[in-house]
C-alpha cells in the first residue's frame, strides 16, 4: 500500500507521519488488497478551543472508502479515524464474492 501524508496550513512532523504510517500498515497486513492511502492532518480554531482533524481517504476495488476525525490531538483523531475505516473495510470484504 501506497502512504501520502499531507499536513494542511500546519508544520509538518516526523513523529505524526511515523504513527499515522505504522497504524496504516497495520490496517494494509489485515485487508492486502487495499492500494493506496492518503492522509490529511488539520488544525482548526473553535470557540472550545484548538481541535485537531485527521481525514484518510483509501483507494481500494469499488468506491473509495473515506473517514475522518476531530479530537483533541492528532493520535486520537488517527485512532478514530482508523477505526471507522477497519469497520468499513470488513464490510466490503464481506460483499466479495469468489467466481
Amino acid at each position: 500500500m501506497t502512504i501520502r501524508i499531507q499536513f494542511v496550513k500546519i508544520p509538518t512532523s516526523e513523529t505524526m507521519s511515523n504513527y499515522a504510517t505504522k497504524k496504516l500498515e497495520k490496517l494494509a497486513a489485515k485487508f492486502p488488497w487495499v492500494i493506496n492511502a492518503e492522509v490529511y492532518f488539520k488544525v482548526a480554531d473553535t470557540a472550545s478551543g484548538t481541535v485537531h482533524s485527521c481525514e484518510i481517504e483509501l483507494s481500494a476495488p469499488g468506491p473509495r472508502l473515506f473517514a475522518g476525525s476531530t479530537e483533541k490531538n492528532y493520535e486520537l483523531a488517527v485512532k478514530n479515524t482508523i477505526s471507522d475505516l477497519q469497520k468499513q473495510l470488513k464490510k466490503r470484504k464481506a460483499t466479495f464474492t469468489a467466481h
